[in-house]
């Protein structure tokens, strides 16, 4: 089987709570490697670039503003079937709706926050992995 590449960004409410940690261990424990990590602030031109296929849609502005408000970290993960397999380990969406044992079902604490504070973002599809891994990490385009 061939290795894929993700794109795992830690959103800022996971680096506030001091999630980096644990949410690392996790992808590692999974058999995943860790190509690239930086943690930083999101600058609006990446997350307009990152979020295009959401502009115009009535979350957006609150998304941007989130995700620039506090530093991130964006890593890339490498492994077999990476990109469904953190999928699976992130959870559903909704922290409400994330099942026991995946990041957002276990580390959610907070159930009232807006859906978009829910710790972490993977890569949809092997396209979205390589345009996003462009947009966070150009060197390894």
């Amino acid at each position: 089987m061939t290795a894929q590449r993700t794109l795992v960004l830690l959103k800022p409410d996971a680096v506030q709570r001091g999630l980096r940690g644990e949410i690392l261990r996790r992808i590692e424990a999974k058999g995943y490697d860790i190509i690239a990590l930086a943690q930083r602030t999101a600058t609006a031109e990446e997350l307009a670039a990152h979020y295009a296929e959401h502009e115009g849609k009535p979350f957006y502005p609150g998304l941007v503003e989130y995700m620039g408000s506090a530093p991130l970290v964006a890593i890339v993960a490498e492994g077999v079937n990476v990109i469904p397999g953190f999928r699976s380990l992130a959870g559903a969406t909704n922290p409400t709706e994330a099942a026991p044992g995946t990041i957002r079902g276990d580390l959610s604490c907070e159930q009232d926050l807006p859906v978009i504070q829910n710790l972490v973002h993977g890569s949809d599809s092997e396209e979205s992995a390589a345009r996003e891994i462009g947009i966070w990490f150009p060197e390894l385009g």
